[in-house]
């Protein structure tokens, strides 16, 4: 019985010193990084939480009447888009390269994407799949602030849609999956180009297209709830360091870089915003707080990765100053409707970011980057400004074409009946809030719009 004992001992021993060696040449081969892993995970889930956060962001800044119309547009997107991805997305954005224009789809459905380590990193595939979805879902997810409180909601659907498959995925593949601008050298840590850009450009062409809201310049349009707005905000605030900190792809140092000059672009594009708004109309609103620090969130996300923390704050700085700007004096100026500023603070926040990455980074915080224009090479700026020009033809031309097809299939406008009522009421027949205590506000803006309306539907011969 010992002897039985004794063999099934040492063979248990060579069993366990077998395996040792086994998982010793996984090691050897790159095997997963268990606390990398977790960190992008993590950082996922904080960039789904996102999305959530803007819709309560853009929930706030509508009327009333039109809140869970403008909720249900992010709520919805993430749905879609996470569906489109696994089937479709990923494949076009990450697949091997065709021609730098787009991915093939060998990966198609995650066809091949699996547990195993991906190539030159620490992580498994699926986790890198799982952090890029949240990007893709959170892009289109953008330009909904644009034509809010007027957009039909099946039309929505298919443009969002469309948008995700043409415009978003290829101009992902060009940046991030190995495509052309990958390889002129342009620079995006986590999305200046790719989802701020391209997703406040695309809004601010299909707000022109659509046309101006029922009422706009002449009826009260102003946020119904702040608070909501101010929760968004705060919830973008910290979903986006899993937004740029995540996009390290590791819990290191570089990860820790972009937590940092994150917090500090933040911060300081919500003072500089304030200071803006305060010497310009003599008061400081949250409102504008809030607006000022996505701005500057918007602005660093190009650079978070590229460049140190007191670049980080001059980049906030100048983003407060630039985005406010958009929206308080450009757009008055120019009249078009972009309803919550999409454009005004995604479209050139991105803007600035991008061309602040080409000045701003190092090689020194990150060597798989690349030296600014302050750092003695020119080159990095020049790829800069050509990707951003291709980001803005990208998103004009491909909008405008892609507005023109859905228009063609189904109606984009809502009826002027929808929105008088209220798009929560035409679109999906319910109500944010209970209507039975009618305030004196309501009562003067229902009445604005009504006279407004019958303003514009008097015969051209009365008198």
């Amino acid at each position: 019985m010992k002897k039985l004992w004794s063999i099934l001992t040492m063979s248990a021993m060579c069993l366990a010193l077998t395996a040792s060696i086994a998982f010793a040449a996984d090691d050897a081969a790159g095997a997963i990084d268990t606390g990398d892993t977790a960190w992008v995970l993590i950082s996922a889930a904080l960039v789904f939480l996102m999305t959530p956060g803007l819709a309560f962001f853009y929930g706030g800044m509508v009327r009333s009447k039109n809140v869970l119309s403008t909720i249900m547009h992010s709520f919805f997107i993430v749905a879609m888009i996470s569906v489109e991805w696994v089937i479709l997305g990923y494949a076009m954005t990450f697949g091997s390269d065709i021609g730098g224009f787009v991915g093939s789809l060998d990966k198609i459905g995650l066809a091949g994407v699996g547990l195993q380590v991906m190539e030159g990193g620490t992580i498994p595939e699926l986790a890198f799949v799982a952090f890029q979805c949240m990007f893709a879902v959170i892009t289109p997810a953008l330009i909904t602030g644009a034509f809010a409180e007027r957009i039909k909601f099946g039309a929505f659907v298919l443009f969002i849609l469309l948008w995700a498959i043409f415009i978003y995925n290829p101009m992902a593949h060009w940046v991030w999956g190995g495509g052309f601008l990958a390889e002129l050298g342009a620079l995006d840590f986590a999305g200046g180009l790719v989802i701020h850009i391209l997703s406040g450009v695309s809004g601010l062409t299909i707000c022109i297209l659509l046309g101006k809201r029922r009422g706009y310049g002449k009826v009260p349009m102003l946020p119904h709830h702040l608070p909501m707005t101010v929760l968004g905000a705060a919830l973008l605030w910290f979903g986006w360091f899993g937004f740029n900190a995540g996009s390290a792809l590791g819990a290191n140092g570089l990860a820790a870089n972009a937590f940092v000059t994150t917090q500090a672009a933040a911060a300081m594009a919500t003072v500089s915003w304030v200071v803006c708004e305060w010497l310009h109309h003599g008061k400081p609103t949250i409102l504008g707080a809030a607006s000022g620090c996505v701005a500057g969130l918007v602005a660093i996300t190009p650079a978070a990765g590229f460049v140190a923390p007191m670049p980080a704050v001059i980049i906030g700085l100048v983003g407060g100053i630039v985005c406010y700007f958009a929206v308080a004096v450009v757009k008055a100026k120019f009249g078009y409707d972009d309803s919550l500023d999409a454009f005004g603070v995604h479209g050139i926040g991105g803007t600035w970011g991008a061309i602040a990455t080409g000045l701003w980074c190092s090689t020194d915080i990150n060597p798989a980057g690349a030296d600014g224009l302050f750092y003695g090479s020119a080159d990095t700026l020049i790829a800069q400004l050509i990707s951003i020009v291709v980001a803005y033809a990208l998103a004009i031309v491909g909008t405008y074409i892609l507005f023109k097809i859905v228009n063609t299939i189904t109606k984009m406008r809502a009826d002027e009946n929808e929105e008088i009522t209220g798009m929560d009421i035409g679109e999906h027949g319910e109500r944010a809030y209970n209507q039975s205590l009618v305030t004196a506000d309501s009562m003067l803006t229902a009445t604005v719009e009504s006279f407004a309306t019958a303003k514009e539907m008097k015969p051209v011969n009365a008198k």
